[in-house]
């Protein structure tokens, strides 16, 4: 809960600070798995799921403003939790838990009504529930694929980072998505 004495201006910068982290925290995943030097910055990753998703939801018809909202917070939590991988096996198995903690507390400095809304947001996405939500998480897969294609170009092991794209094959059931991810 934000401290009752914090007028907004403060929980807004608190906010962006918090948010802010996600600049400097590496994507992990690919330090671990294809040993790259330096890696994407989990927000160098929502960056162009933004993109990713505002694309689909154009060319679609879809909420596209809700896809961004959506694709601008999927990662928010990891500024408090850190980017996990399926490697952090003791943590994987309260992942979920821990992530809609650590939403709820860096939504905690925003006004009342936003803070509602964003977490509504989360628990869609969390959830999958609209389409709009499911396209975004499926999106996030083609992302992870695109950024493994774009490794494998820099140099990096070709079998190692294939294991990404696999998994997001695996992952989308969304046929354009799928072709995008073979042309890769």
């Amino acid at each position: 809960m934000p401290n009752a004495k914090m007028s907004e201006e403060e929980g807004l910068i608190k906010f962006l600070k918090t948010a802010g982290r996600l600049k400097k925290e590496p994507r992990r995943g690919w330090v671990i798995r294809a040993g790259v030097s330096n890696p994407e910055s989990v927000a160098d990753h929502t960056f162009r799921l933004v993109l990713l998703s505002m694309l689909l939801g154009d060319l679609r018809g879809l909420d596209t403003e809700k896809m961004m909202k959506l694709a601008v917070i999927h990662d928010l939590g990891e500024s408090l939790t850190g980017d996990l991988t399926p490697m952090d096996v003791e943590k994987i198995e309260t992942k979920e838990k821990d992530e809609d903690t650590a939403m709820e507390e860096v939504l905690s400095n925003l006004p009342f009504k936003l803070r509602e809304s964003y977490l509504k947001l989360w628990r869609d996405l969390c959830s999958r529930s609209s389409k709009e939500a499911k396209l975004v998480s499926e999106a996030d897969k083609l992302e992870m694929a695109l950024q493994a294609s774009e490794y494998m170009e820099e140099g990096y092991s070709k079998e190692m980072l294939s294991e990404f794209k696999i998994s997001a094959i695996q992952r989308i059931s969304d046929i354009q998505m799928l072709d995008l991810i073979r042309r890769l």
